[in-house]
């Protein structure tokens, strides 16, 4: 069922708002430029991150005025009747302090709503947001004007287009799922009107929170992925800075969103933050393929060509490597000389990038032999670890020069994916335990 949804008065406006979980610490959820409380459940990433995040605290979520289920007056509210919002709820659930998370242009109103009534905040969170969003000669980082113009153009013509969504404004990442990309569409359209998406969008290019930073006394705390294609990474940081004592945390990934598959992560900071415990039972742990790559014979042909020959060769093969992870989505998590160990969010992706890597070394002169498993993966700052890992190096090892060798649990998942399994039996492999069935991959032959 539906968390209930209830009304608080904001002068003539009212903000909607719902309450999940009754842990004894609040948190008031300050959202991005659109929302919509009902649809929030309907996401399963969504959903399943709320949920997760209510089993430690009280969460209050509402829509911002003009959008979701608040309100939707005639005039645009100003950054300030926004944040005033957040005042207005917390009155209405008769709560007089909480810890207040900001979320992308949520972050501007939570920011601000600190450095206003720093009374009332226990500590403030901010995701995905930057001080400001157009780039200025002091503050390189964000759209440039032409930029920004172009993207409220976009807006009043075609509303949500793909590139609004994986790019500038909901920052999905272009390589999304489609069906997810679909979903994103829908909850866009419902959340707000073009009109009232392009008049905030309008207001939120002449933010600039740095002033006020400074007066912030709350613990803070400030988040951002690497590669995040809507708040800048360098801009989270120097937002980060300017806020006295706020910590800043950084995790991977090419997306604006903190629901995806490390959110237990990132919800187990969050909670370690506010609560000053990190969950017992949780393990960063998630479950990935792994690839691993090297040279046949690379020392051999180390010595035959000489240092500065065999440098030339390893960055084309870099190149070519990179060139394929990219395409199947692979992350390069380890690289020693000519050892690769990538990982992927799908057994398929990996075992085609594998065979498109073996062939496209072949031009070097060059062989290379890969192992391809799926398993657990332990978690380890930007890099990964556990058996997953060792048995996926084993594998590799037991590989035919120009082979790609995969585990038994890859060939089960890749049903229908177009490749072929040739099965190479039982095998023993150092170090792990048990008999492994290993399997050689390659292309479908049409």
């Amino acid at each position: 069922m539906l968390p209930k949804t209830k009304y608080a008065r904001s002068d003539d406006v009212r903000i909607a708002y719902q309450v999940t979980g009754d842990g004894p610490f609040d948190v008031v959820w300050a959202p991005g430029t659109m929302s919509h409380l009902d649809l929030d459940w309907e996401i399963p990433q969504r959903a399943r991150f709320f949920e997760r995040f209510s089993k430690f605290c009280r969460l209050i979520r509402f829509d911002k005025r003009g959008t979701g289920l608040s309100d939707r007056p005639v005039k645009m509210a100003t950054l300030e009747e926004r944040t005033d919002d957040i005042r207005a709820v917390m009155d209405d659930v008769g709560i007089e302090r909480a810890n207040v998370f900001g979320v992308s242009e949520g972050g501007s109103m939570a920011c601000l709503f600190a450095a206003i009534y720093p009374q009332r905040v226990n500590s403030l969170l901010v995701w995905g947001a930057q001080a400001r969003w157009i780039a200025s000669p002091d503050h390189p980082w964000g759209q440039t004007r032409e930029e920004h113009d172009q993207m409220i153009a976009m807006i009043a013509d075609d509303w949500p287009s793909f590139e609004y969504i994986t790019g500038p404004g909901a920052g999905v990442g272009w390589d999304a799922d489609p069906a997810y990309i679909e979903s994103i569409s829908r909850y866009m359209r419902a959340a707000a009107s073009p009109s009232a998406v392009r008049a905030y969008e309008q207001m939120n290019g002449q933010i600039d929170t740095r002033p006020i930073l400074p007066s912030i006394q709350a613990p803070t705390l400030v988040m951002n992925r690497t590669g995040d294609p809507c708040a800048r990474v360098e801009a989270a940081r120097d937002m980060a800075s300017r806020i006295p004592g706020a910590k800043f945390n950084e995790y991977p990934g090419n997306s604006h969103s903190m629901m995806l598959d490390d959110m237990e992560i990132i919800l187990s900071d969050i909670q370690e933050f506010i609560t000053g415990e990190r969950p017992m039972d949780f393990s960063d742990r998630i479950l990935a393929t792994v690839l691993f790559i090297d040279i046949v014979s690379s020392t051999t042909r180390a010595a035959e060509l000489g240092d500065a020959a065999w440098r030339n060769l390893l960055n084309s093969y870099y190149a070519v490597v990179r060139k394929e992870l990219a395409r199947f989505r692979g992350k390069e998590t380890n690289t020693t000389g000519d050892n690769f160990l990538a990982t992927f969010d799908g057994p398929a992706r990996a075992v085609h990038c594998a065979l498109a890597i073996a062939l496209g070394v072949r031009q070097l002169g060059i062989e290379v032999r890969s192992g391809v498993h799926t398993g657990e993966c332990e978690l380890m700052g930007d890099n990964v670890g556990g058996i997953a890992i060792h048995t996926g190096a084993r594998i590799m090892a037991k590989a035919e020069p120009g082979g790609v060798l995969v585990s038994g649990t890859v060939r089960d998942l890749v049903s229908g994916s177009g490749l072929d399994f040739r099965d190479e039996g039982l095998h023993e492999l150092k170090g792990i335990p048990g008999e492994w069935r290993l399997f050689t991959a390659s292309e479908c032959r049409r």
